[in-house]
């Protein structure tokens, strides 16, 4: 995709979002349940949308509250359900509209304290907090957010009792009972007014802030980062962690400089993305302009996204790592700075992630769990201990505490963004440089994700094909050795293919909104490589859609080699 001319720059005024006019959309609008684009869908992050667009207003978060109520009678969950907003201009407003609804159905909501925006990490750590030891009562979550989406765009995810994002089991009964809802026009949802609500005795507060903060030092080493006097600054990109981080410096001596503080739904501080829109994506060379002019200032600096579940790390000697550079020098050194994790517990990554972290994962003899795209995949290793560490190539992550204990089953943006500093403490070098060394020893990957056009019917066949539907033997002049349609980690459908040669590979996955489908590429042999595998890896696919259309469907699953 060829940058928008604006890409990197200041926002212009003609760019930000009219807040007045989104909030009056969210209260007016009123979805059509017949077109597709308007009803309840969740994706890998909850449903998100924008009131301007009639897919994301008070009707589909009416329908949604009440979709998880009647989830949790069904399921018997009757602990508390802890509730958490972001800055998104749409946050505020769904969370009385959400209240309403939990309120009238007798659910115990726990508010943040002093209406404190709530970081994704902080409802997770709090959900398991409740939960651990507990085999009734209990508690489960709402984060309304649509994470680091433009600013016209609200999101709503609910994470069940495991503290992670809902399965697809889950999150397909809560979506079908939504749209049923939307259908009847909200005729099975129960409400009562806003200021009831507030009142009822079902509605408690709840300190997020102090509880994540203060169990900080039980994953990320404090003393090291203060000893070590590491001058760090950090950019909450106007999101939901912005009051955290002051708290975290002052109860840990850290050398923390917050470089903006401001909280403003227009998030008009953005330089824009590379679409030439506001997003609030902390691993975007385009959006992250404004920190990586200050990485001279500091020893290490990070930012976070809007619900603060993704980081994005700026140093001294490398500028803003791409997310799975870094996650390669975070998994290098926490697997050998961390006794108290088990010597059997496995690394996490998703398919789409770098081969980088396959080559440290054997370098160190840990078992690698590589999983279809979403975080709901590591939910349930990161809660038994079977995962020490989790992360995916769109800089979400999160990992063990220091003594093998479970931290949270969602991403974590604050503690990726810590460890970078804790990394410079320990090591003495930034992970910059250390990865430069990962590179040195293992090999230098080149890395790009990139889009293809694709009508709605080939984005279906995409999702189906089979791996005996690859007719090509090699990529990039190499032999084809698997070809995948399941993760290896657990078999689950991976929702495209994989194709993997010696020294590259490719995966290619239909967008679930958009008339397009994603190639992820990545090369050990250098650019040039690369290009070969992005040029083969459309022609491959192509190929595979034209012939899917007059071949009978095959069953999905994993080829060794593909057949000439």
């Amino acid at each position: 995709m060829i940058a928008n001319p604006l890409a990197g720059k200041p926002a212009p005024a003609s760019k930000l979002v009219d807040v007045p006019r989104l909030v009056t959309a969210y209260y007016t609008g009123v979805p059509d349940p017949s077109v597709a684009a308007q009803r309840v869908a969740f994706g890998t992050s909850g449903h998100r949308g924008s009131a301007f667009d009639l897919t994301f207003n008070e009707r589909h978060v009416l329908a949604i509250s009440q979709a998880i109520c009647d989830y949790r009678k069904r399921q018997r969950i009757d602990g508390p359900l802890f509730l958490g907003i972001d800055t998104h201009a749409l946050s505020i407003p769904a969370s009385a509209s959400a209240l309403e609804v939990l309120a009238a159905n007798g659910v115990e909501v726990m508010l943040a304290a002093h209406d404190e925006y709530t970081p994704t990490p902080a409802i997770s750590h709090a959900i398991l907090t409740h939960n651990r030891g507990r085999t009734a009562g209990l508690a489960d979550g709402i984060v309304i957010t649509p994470s680091h989406n433009p600013p016209d765009n609200g999101g709503f995810k609910y994470n069940p009792p495991n503290g992670g994002p809902a399965d697809t089991d889950v999150t397909g009964w809560i979506e079908a009972r939504a749209n049923e809802l939307l259908e009847s026009a909200l005729a099975g949802v129960k409400r009562i007014p806003y200021e009831r609500a507030l009142r009822a005795a079902t509605t408690h507060r709840h300190d997020y802030l102090a509880a994540y903060v203060g169990d900080l030092g039980q994953v990320i080493d404090m003393e090291a980062i203060r000893g070590a006097g590491i001058r760090m600054g950090v950019d909450p990109l106007g999101g939901a962690g912005v009051h955290y981080w002051g708290p975290i410096a002052e109860r840990f001596g850290l050398d923390l400089t917050i470089v903006n503080a401001v909280v403003d739904p227009t998030f008009r501080f953005m330089t824009l993305d590379r679409d030439g829109r506001i997003r609030m994506d902390p691993s975007s060379t385009c959006a992250m302009q404004s920190l990586i002019g200050l990485k001279d200032r500091f020893d290490v600096a990070f930012a976070c996204d809007t619900d603060h579940d993704r980081h994005g790390i700026v140093t001294r000697s490398a500028g803003l790592m791409p997310p799975n550079q870094y996650l390669s020098v975070a998994i290098s050194y926490l697997l050998g700075q961390r006794p108290g994790w088990s010597k059997d517990a496995a690394i996490g990554k998703t398919v789409v992630s770098s081969q980088m972290i396959d080559r440290v994962a054997a370098k160190l003899g840990r078992k690698l769990y590589e999983v279809p795209v979403g975080f709901k995949w590591f939910v349930d290793g990161l809660l038994d201990g079977s995962l020490a560490f989790a992360g995916e190539e769109s800089a979400g992550a999160t990992f063990a505490r220091r003594d093998g204990g479970t931290w949270t089953t969602d991403k974590d943006g604050i503690v990726p963004a810590l460890l970078s500093a804790e990394i410079t403490a320990r090591m003495g070098r930034d992970p910059g440089e250390m990865y430069r060394e990962l590179a040195g020893e293992l090999g230098e990957p080149v890395y790009d994700r990139f889009e293809a056009p694709a009508t709605t019917e080939q984005k279906k066949m995409l999702a189906r094909l089979s791996p005996q539907q690859i007719r090509s033997a090699e990529l990039a002049g190499e032999r084809i050795e698997q070809i995948l349609t399941q993760a290896p980690g657990n078999g689950a459908p991976i929702g495209g293919l994989k194709v993997i040669a010696r020294s590259g590979w490719f995966a290619a996955r239909p967008s679930g909104t958009e008339d397009i489908y994603k190639i992820y590429a990545e090369s050990f042999r250098g650019e040039d490589h690369l290009h070969r595998i992005r040029e083969e890896a459309q022609a491959i696919v192509g190929a595979a859609l034209s012939a899917s259309t007059r071949a009978p469907r095959t069953a999905p699953g994993t080829s060794p080699m593909a057949g000439p």
